[in-house]
């Protein structure tokens, strides 16, 4: 019995060391499959297909080189035998980001302004190894968008899906080329949309999103698990230089808009409603007897001769929806005006008395639409302001980021009781006391039931 037993255990003990050498291998070349005999979930189909329409941007842009001072002098080259400068050297600077083929027919590449803002030369590298000199069709500084073209043959494009469909939740895909690594995949979901008020660029109504997003994947691609275009990276909240899961897309749609009209007119022009508006905070919502959860933006004026007017569109009315979407914030309706071209009509769901009613608004010239003027002042630039709801003073409806007004510590929701010191009660008033001065402002400003003043200088 022993003797059976010990070459039981010499067989069990050679078909263990047997399994270890034989079963890895036989799995090698098979697909990765779940405990339950399905295969593992893979984004790479989807992207092999989408890859190849995302692109990598280097710029090039020359300065003038810094010399002393002293060397421009003549006397000073003369006294001590310095030879006349003929020509200053110049250097060349780069840097890289991110674009997509939209149109591969036509070589069309679409990308952030401020990746190729200020460059001399643009070059586009494919995925491939091929690369190609761009030229710049036009941009939209306001949107943030640049388009480009390529002489390029067999190109990939992105299909570019009607971004109105995501949803919080959706799963999303960012391509792009962080910190000049080369053509880089990060997933996440669509965090919210929406988003305004940043101070990023001039219309907000960014898709955020926690799909890791860093230097040098602006202009990249934002896709669906379908590989059709979304957004176009924009931006990060990142207050140590990292990513921390807070990017922002621009909605395809809107980047969609602003293309056409470049590709077409070689820039874009923006229309307008003629209105003045307000985001609805708690005490506007009790005051206006608004619904619990009631989403709109409030008109604050209609000026005079504006469509608006025309439409019959009054102060006092709550923008609810434009063309059936939900509007919940003044910087997500000026995004949905300002993707329309001028001419068309924009059919507005306002709220008036209790009571929905259907308005129908075309889009007018800005010349032919009297606005408020974002440039009262050279010191003011990047200050949007509206009269105050209750006919005191004016609003500060928005301050750019980084603006000189900014920095000075002025910021959207102050109250301009005065300025120069001369009461303010309106934006007249505003204007003529703002012409007193060219060098420097002298604000007084309501905040927080509080008052200070702000000196620009």
């Amino acid at each position: 019995m022993r003797s059976i037993n010990l070459n039981r255990c010499y067989n069990l003990i050679f078909l263990f060391i047997l399994s270890l050498l034989v079963i890895p291998n036989s799995h090698a070349g098979l697909p990765g499959i779940t405990a339950d005999g399905k295969p593992f979930p893979t984004l790479s189909p989807m992207l092999k297909k989408v890859n190849p329409a995302v692109v990598n941007i280097s710029t090039f842009s020359t300065r003038q080189s810094s010399t002393n001072p002293l060397l421009n002098d003549p006397f000073f080259r003369h006294f001590f035998d310095i030879p006349d400068l003929e020509q200053l050297p110049e250097k060349r600077q780069q840097s890289a980001g991110s674009g997509v083929i939209v149109k591969a027919d036509d070589g069309i590449v679409m990308t952030n302004y401020h990746v190729i803002k200020g460059a001399d030369e643009v070059q586009v590298a494919l995925i491939d190894g091929r690369s190609y000199q761009a030229k710049i069709l036009g941009s939209d500084p306001d949107l943030d968008i640049a388009i480009l073209k390529i002489k390029a043959k067999n190109l990939t494009q992105v299909i570019m899906a009607d971004s109105s469909e995501l949803e919080v939740g959706d799963y999303v895909v960012a391509i792009g080329n962080p910190f000049g690594l080369g053509q880089t995949v990060t997933t996440g979901i669509v965090s919210a949309l929406g988003r305004s008020g940043l101070g990023i660029e001039g219309y907000e109504n960014f898709i955020q999103t926690d799909a890791s997003i860093n230097p040098g994947n602006s202009g990249g691609a934002l896709v669906n698990l379908g590989g059709e275009l979304v957004g176009i990276n924009t931006a990060i909240i990142s207050p140590a230089g990292g990513n921390v899961g807070i990017g922002f897309a621009i909605p395809s749609n809107m980047a969609k808009a602003s293309m056409m009209q470049i590709i077409e007119h070689g820039e874009v022009k923006r229309g307008l409603i003629g209105v003045g508006i307000q985001d609805i905070t708690p005490d506007l919502r009790q005051a206006f007897d608004l619904e619990t959860g009631q989403h709109g933006v409030l008109i604050t004026r209609v000026n005079e001769n504006s469509p608006a007017q025309k439409a019959g569109l009054k102060a006092g009315d709550v923008i609810l929806e434009v063309d059936g979407r939900v509007t919940r914030s003044s910087g997500q309706l000026r995004s949905q005006i300002g993707i329309k071209v001028i001419g068309d009509r924009v059919l507005l769901t306002i709220l008036r008395d209790k009571q929905t009613k259907q308005v129908s608004v075309k889009i007018g010239e800005p010349d032919t639409v009297a606005t408020v003027d974002d440039k009262l002042h050279e010191l003011l630039e990047g200050v949007e302001f509206q009269d105050n709801l209750d006919g005191h003073g004016v609003l500060v409806a928005r301050v750019i980021a980084n603006s000189v007004a900014a920095y000075s510590g002025l910021r959207q929701g102050d109250i301009i009781v005065a300025a120069n010191k001369r009461p303010v009660s309106n934006l007249s008033d505003l204007q003529q006391a703002l012409s007193l001065s060219k060098s420097s402002v002298l604000l007084q400003v309501n905040r927080n039931d509080g008052s200070l003043f702000i000196v620009i200088r």
